[in-house]
């Protein structure tokens, strides 16, 4: 049975088709507020899907085998309506979601009574399945007979900084990777020089105070995409302490919490180069609103 158990686990995650990416969410009992720790597995996933073309994006709520009937349906409708607000925060076009369904309860089956806790907790989820645009073949072009093709050079995408911020041109699911604010290797805060960058970013939120944004915590040097060990507690968390760091500065600084949510991404997305500019905090716009 542990064997058979640790197959489900490991099989919610996975890719079901060559044509689909699916990710499950797990919820408390009774609850339709995500957890932390799952909030920051989709960001995780949301991230994964920033290079590849979306066609659908479907959203299944689902309850465990308790409560009655209209009880799970609307649990499960208010789980998956959950889900939709969290991707449309983090910079996914609604219109991509086609489908937010509540499916009720998941009849239980299992065969040994100790696990009933368990396979529960498996029921108690939101489904989400994306499914990429297919690439259409195009017609082959006969050869043309040209002396000379002069090819558009590719546009580089317009890097995304703090000035954006102080010019009321920042848009919703813009990133900014906060240049000059560096951290001290395994350690969760920042170095000297970066104070100063860091006092001028939260002039500027404090004063623009229609921006939400998630911090989002990086490392460097780690294998496999772990998080990397924070020297000061002992734990592996370090990319959630470093976006914790950057939210308390704010917060001491006069940004009020409810704008603000942090973090961590381990090492899920190197930048290259000198490991220094891995060790960095990004800030991702959730919703611009009026200016008053």
């Amino acid at each position: 049975m542990k064997h058979l158990l640790l197959f489900i686990l490991l099989s919610t995650s996975m890719v079901f088709s060559q044509n689909e990416l699916t990710h499950d969410v797990y919820f408390n009992t009774d609850e339709y507020d995500v957890p932390l720790t799952e909030e920051n597995r989709i960001l995780l996933f949301i991230s994964s899907l920033d290079t590849i073309p979306i066609q659908k994006i479907s959203i299944y709520g689902f309850c465990d085998d308790r409560g009655s009937n209209d009880y799970n349906l609307e649990l499960s409708q208010n789980r998956a309506n959950t889900i939709k607000e969290l991707f449309s925060g983090y910079g996914i076009d609604e219109s991509l979601i086609t489908n937010v369904n509540g499916k009720g309860e998941i009849l239980l089956k299992v065969l040994n009574e100790e696990e009933v806790h368990k396979i529960r907790g498996l029921n108690r989820k939101v489904e989400i399945i994306v499914t990429p645009k297919t690439e259409e073949k195009k017609p082959e072009k006969k050869p043309v007979e040209v002396t000379e093709i002069k090819k558009d050079e590719p546009k580089e995408k317009k890097k995304v900084t703090t000035e954006d911020i102080a010019k009321g041109t920042i848009k919703k699911g813009d990133k900014i990777i906060l240049d000059k604010i560096y951290f001290k290797t395994s350690y969760s805060y920042v170095t000297p020089e970066s104070k100063k960058t860091l006092e001028n970013l939260a002039k500027l939120l404090v004063d623009k105070k229609n921006i939400y944004f998630t911090i989002q915590g990086h490392v460097c040097c780690t294998q496999m995409s772990r998080d990397a060990i924070d020297k000061k507690t002992k734990k592996r968390n370090l990319s959630v302490a470093r976006a914790k760091y950057i939210y308390d500065y704010l917060a001491k600084k006069g940004v009020d919490k409810k704008r603000m949510k942090y973090v961590g991404m381990r090492r899920k997305f190197p930048l290259g180069g000198d490991p220094k500019f891995d060790r960095r905090v990004e800030i991702l716009v959730t919703y611009v609103g009026k200016e008053d």
